[in-house]
């Protein structure tokens, strides 16, 4: 499917959204998104087996198990800056099939006490994938709960937070620039009834982050998801007296003007608007809203770093080696997991990684304390 093609599938959940624009009048991409990935009955999160070679998508947990082993002595060594307390809520939001904390807490026996000390918390929405992640981790001896939502309480205790490739997953706003205005960009229906981008009302309000100097030109595309960020933000904020996240997702450093929302569907790119309900939808990560979300909200930041800068400081080419020596026939597919992983025009540089702490912790072990890069790719 090329974008620009007219051509859609006549999902359910197409026929829903069309019916509520005939109704109601557009929708913002924002809403769009939410719907086709959180609606209760024909959601993709609700109903989809993303993850994995018969999904539509692999995350680097799926890749290579150092991926998950390196995580979890991160979250280990995290444990220990904080006084190895003896109760530490560990949670993992978007936890896929459970491939990447089953690694980690594999690797984290290496660490005294730790496994001694956590309750290990999914936040999941999506069914199958709970059942799934209950059959990966079956053997584990941590206490293991599932929430829905990261709102749900947890016990007030210090804290650690995993997120690989959540955050693209957040909706998204859109705006584009008409006849010298901002105007939100909606969903609505060309004159075929397919759903199609439209040009919304003009935002008078609309500010743009003041990082971004350049002048925008005659159909720019600006994307936020500020709101949605501070309150993740708050979120993590609240999560105990002495709490840390790690943040892993695809995206840029700087906020500029451009598109990154697509679909994926079968590992291959697809007009967001083609299938809906039955494709990933997500968008590039500005790691410069989020840290400034971060901020906002009273935490400290280290990063962001390139992925393939994070996972070389905690020792992967050190752990790959390890690991071929004891597997020599698997040498050549452990090798080329790690290359993935690391590949300079690939995800080692695409995707990025940012740390959050509370005030009175030191810098997270693996994420050099930077400000933000002044390019968007």
């Amino acid at each position: 499917m090329k974008p620009g093609d007219t051509q859609r599938r006549p999902t359910l959940l197409a026929a829903q959204i069309s019916q509520r624009i005939r109704s109601d009048g557009p929708l913002t991409v924002a809403e769009y998104m939410r719907v086709c990935l959180h609606d209760p009955a024909h959601g993709y999160y609700r109903t989809q087996q993303a993850i994995g070679r018969a999904g539509d998508f692999i995350t680097a947990p799926e890749i290579s198990q150092v991926f998950g082993e390196l995580i979890g002595l991160w979250c280990a060594v995290v444990w220990q800056q904080m006084g190895a307390p003896s109760t530490l809520n560990l949670i993992e939001l978007g936890p896929g099939r459970g491939t990447l904390m089953r690694d980690a807490l594999r690797a984290a026996r290496a660490v005294p006490g730790f496994r001694d000390a956590i309750t290990v918390h999914f936040v999941e929405i999506n069914a199958m994938l709970v059942e799934e992640q209950r059959a990966t981790l079956n053997d584990e001896t941590v206490p293991l709960h599932w929430h829905d939502d990261m709102e749900e309480r947890h016990d007030y205790a210090p804290t650690i937070v995993v997120a690989n490739e959540f955050l693209d997953t957040i909706p998204t706003d859109q705006w584009v620039f008409r006849g010298g205005r901002w105007r939100k960009r909606c969903v609505g229906l060309d004159d075929t009834q397919q759903l199609a981008f439209v040009d919304g009302d003009a935002d008078s309000e609309l500010q743009l982050t003041p990082e971004i100097h350049a002048t925008p030109r005659e159909g720019d595309i600006f994307e936020a998801r500020s709101r949605a960020l501070s309150r993740f933000s708050l979120r993590l904020a609240g999560c105990g007296p002495s709490s840390a996240a790690l943040l892993i997702d695809y995206g840029h450093s700087a906020p500029g003007f451009g598109e990154t929302l697509q679909g994926v569907r079968a590992h291959r790119y697809e007009d967001p608007l083609f299938a809906p309900g039955e494709a990933d939808l997500t968008a590039q990560v500005d790691f410069t809203t989020l840290a400034n979300a971060l901020r906002a909200a009273g935490l400290c930041i280290d990063g962001p770093v390139v992925q393939a800068e994070f996972l070389g400081s905690l020792g992967i080419t050190e752990r790959a080696s390890h690991l071929m020596d004891a597997n020599p026939q698997l040498a050549a597919s452990i090798e080329g997991a790690i290359a993935r992983l690391m590949a300079p025009n690939g995800m080692g540089m695409r995707f990025k990684v940012i740390g959050a702490r509370s005030p009175g912790l030191p810098p997270l072990p693996g994420i050099t304390p930077v400000d933000i890069g002044p390019t968007h790719p």
